[in-house]
């Protein structure tokens, strides 16, 4: 398997950030980390291996960056409105720097599916929601889609949220996002209903979706499914081989 580390000082960040891709063709397939993690979780977990298949046959290129998780909702020393502010940094290094970086990679403005397990489905869904014009649908697993969850202060403003999917996406009434997203073919909400699993935040986004008329999936596996990398693992593969 073709496999290319990378990185670049990020303005948007003002940090160094790495990339890693993984195959040589195929849609592009961006994945985020869960909790405070970097861009090789993916990899540590098996999950690259167990997609190899798929990854080898050109079906899909895996691009996976770091999180700002510890800088932002996962650091309870900070005030919620920079935790917020740091979260908007981190969209614009995606959709500024990284979207440019995966189409010059693939040669071309190819929609790119958005992927993440437990916070990493969250970003993967909010790049999604926020940015329909750059991403072409996700698959979102074992996610929590209420930011307020991460964070225990009685503190609410503009950036918290347009980064909180269950509050902005109802809102939506443009002529332009909206439309985008009810054009899209592959929104999966997955979860499994085992232990420490929380499969009532992926049924309150998908009630929220239905509502505003966007097309989605919702699966809910096994109760013998916990919130662990054997399930992300189980789960991706199948989405990649089934539904693409």
């Amino acid at each position: 398997m073709h496999r290319h580390l990378d990185g670049w000082h990020s303005p948007s960040l003002n940090k160094h950030m790495e990339i890693v891709t993984y195959g040589h063709y195929g849609f592009p397939l961006l994945l985020f980390p869960t909790a405070a993690a970097d861009y090789l979780e993916y990899e540590r977990f098996l999950v690259i291996d167990v997609l190899a298949g798929v990854i080898d046959s050109g079906k899909v290129k895996v691009f996976s960056i770091n999180s700002i998780n510890r800088e932002a909702w996962l650091n309870p020393y900070l005030h919620a409105s920079h935790m917020a502010r740091r979260q908007q940094q981190f969209n614009d290094y995606v959709c500024n720097e990284v979207v440019p970086y995966i189409w010059n990679s693939c040669q071309g403005q190819i929609g790119i599916i958005t992927s993440g397990a437990s916070l990493g489905a969250f970003h993967a869904a909010n790049q999604l929601f926020r940015r329909p014009d750059l991403f072409d649908g996700m698959i979102a697993m074992s996610g929590s889609y209420d930011i307020r969850g991460y964070y225990k202060q009685d503190y609410y403003d503009e950036n918290i949220y347009f980064n909180n999917p269950v509050d902005y996406v109802p809102a939506l009434n443009d002529d332009h996002y909206l439309p985008l997203l009810r054009q899209k073919s592959h929104i999966h909400l997955v979860t499994g209903q085992g232990n420490y699993e929380n499969p009532d935040a992926s049924r309150r986004l998908a009630g929220i979706l239905a509502a505003k008329g966007i097309p989605h999936e919702l699966d809910l596996w096994g109760y013998d499914m916990p919130h662990d990398w054997p399930t992300w693992r189980a789960m991706l593969k199948y989405y990649l081989e089934a539904k693409f």
